[in-house]
């Protein structure tokens, strides 16, 4: 006899959170409420639910976490200029806290007994889910159906669906869709299919969000980009919210071919994985954050924000956004945005963000300093004979007591 009489299902309203569903109400014999977060997959979410009415159950939740998503999640992570092993922006990561921390609270608010994801036992989206919701409710039962049944194939899910009348598309049983592929404002993921082998080139067609670069205009689009404490604020004058701002981000560069990436990234569950991702915006703000940066910060500032950000991508990759040190870590990063406002005007070109101007009221570039020409004695060039000798005196003394160089 189970003592699970509620549980919050993360739902979708698609095959397998549907099957997760009733089986959820057949292995536990519990009530399952459902809910649907809309973080901008750019799919209409009434279908699941009436889905899940159709399924009946009774306490549905659909809900518009964009501005959240974007303002809280994704613009700090941006303000660390944040990369996953040189390349992954961590659109799929950076989604994972944000479902978590409502799966929690819609539980304390229902009096749930625990909660449900449809993650798979080979990827990392359970360790995020799990990690999240046992930091923000430390005694939360979490259920995770694909680490517990025997349905681990498509004809297996297919056959459980028509055995318990769950709506599904069974014209579609032939079928099989060519990528698994996940959503946001952020970003679009593809794994599976040919994919799978990581010489095939991923096929045009696949891409949702941009054309390619060779059929991106031949005309360059330039923006600019109005930054205050590290976030964008305004784009070409025009004062947008958090989630509008990604938006618009995300047309004009999947309009000039940018974004696109093909990686085999290091899961932390330990499999290498090989994926595709179209993230037009966030390769825009990354580009242009540096851009402000390079004017604003102070140079050890910045260098030490480099040697901080691998960390702290990987603390949001391996599922750690509600922990000690990614607090610790963004409380340090934010600190160094209060002086990064200005403009960025940035050129789009096939395929590439080039930031081509930049100004700031907080500006660190002296062109009295720096200029080529006559600088009038701001800077004495004769004071750097002595800053050389003497970062190079323990060179000296090495070369003369005889040691090898190379």
């Amino acid at each position: 006899m189970s003592d699970v009489k509620k549980v919050v299902l993360a739902y979708s309203g698609g095959l397998d959170t549907s099957i997760i569903l009733k089986w959820l109400e057949d292995t536990y014999n519990c009530e399952v409420v459902t809910f649907t977060a809309d973080l901008g997959q750019g799919e209409e979410l009434e279908p699941a639910r009436a889905k899940a009415e159709q399924m009946g159950v009774k306490e549905i939740y659909i809900e518009d976490l964009r501005e959240e998503f974007v303002r809280d999640y994704v613009f700090p992570m941006f303000r660390a200029n944040t990369v996953y092993e040189g390349e992954y922006l961590l659109g799929t990561s950076i989604a994972r806290p944000l479902i978590a921390k409502r799966l929690v609270e819609i539980a304390n608010a229902t009096g749930a007994d625990a909660i449900s994801h449809g993650a798979t036992g080979k990827g990392n989206d359970q360790v995020r889910f799990e990690l999240g919701a046992y930091a923000l409710k430390p005694g939360v039962k979490v259920i995770a159906p694909w680490r517990e049944w025997d349905l681990l194939s498509r004809e297996k899910l297919m056959a459980y669906a028509k055995e318990h009348n769950i709506p599904v598309d069974f014209a579609k049983q032939g079928t099989k869709s060519p990528y698994s592929m996940d959503a946001n404002l952020l970003h679009i993921s593809y794994e599976g299919g040919i994919l799978e082998d990581p010489w095939a080139e991923p096929e045009e067609e696949m891409w949702r969000w941009s054309v390619s670069p060779e059929a991106a205009p031949d005309e360059p689009t330039y923006i600019e980009l109005t930054y205050e404490k590290g976030d964008i604020v305004a784009i070409d004058g025009e004062r947008l919210k958090p989630h509008e701002v990604l938006e618009k981000l995300n047309k004009l560069g999947g309009a000039n071919g940018i974004g696109r990436l093909d990686i085999v990234e290091n899961r932390y569950v330990g499999m290498k994985s090989r994926g595709a991702y179209e993230t037009p915006g966030g390769t825009i703000m990354l580009k242009a954050h540096r851009a402000i940066e390079s004017i604003t910060l102070d140079r050890e500032v910045a260098h030490l924000k480099d040697e901080l950000m691998p960390r702290y991508a990987e603390v949001i990759y391996n599922g750690y956004w509600w922990s000690p040190e990614r607090r610790m870590l963004q409380e340090m990063i934010d600190q160094s945005q209060e002086v990064v406002n200005g403009k960025v005007k940035v050129k789009l070109y096939k395929g590439n963000v080039i930031p081509v101007g930049r100004v700031s009221d907080d500006t660190l570039f002296d062109e009295s300093i720096a200029t080529f020409e006559d600088d009038a004695g701001a800077y004495d060039q004769k004071d750097a004979e002595g800053f050389i000798k003497l970062n190079a005196l323990r060179l000296r003394i090495a070369a003369s007591k005889g040691r090898k160089l190379d």
